[in-house]
């Protein structure tokens, strides 16, 4: 059975196009539709909150965050993620991409 993925996003931070683009590659690259993906829009504080949204953009790979946000708040903002390297980036690392979606797979195979 395929994972649920879902890209959530906040309007005010421009980084969320290349994370979809990003995304649909790692799906792709599975053998996943990439057009499958949810896209929610957190417009209020509220939508944060009811999400646990710590900033866009956010992709959810069956209800769960591609990399551990931590004690990150929740608030409508921009989310800087760690590379692998070490480096900062607007979007999560392309492996952390790619290991969330196989990991979703390899659960949701039968007798696993």
């Amino acid at each position: 059975m395929p994972p649920t993925v879902e890209l959530l996003f906040w309007a005010g931070c421009p980084s969320h196009p290349r994370a979809l683009s990003e995304l649909r590659a790692a799906m792709d690259e599975l053998g996943l539709d990439p057009g499958s993906i949810g896209l929610r829009e957190m417009v209020t504080d509220e939508d944060a909150a009811s999400t646990g949204f710590t900033g866009s953009p956010t992709i959810l790979v069956d209800g769960r965050d591609v990399v551990d946000a931590g004690v990150d708040p929740v608030l409508l903002a921009c989310r800087v993620y760690r590379l692998r390297d070490g480096r900062s980036s607007p979007v999560p690392d392309p492996e952390d991409l790619r290991d969330a979606l196989s990991a979703a797979l390899t659960r949701g195979e039968p007798n696993r």
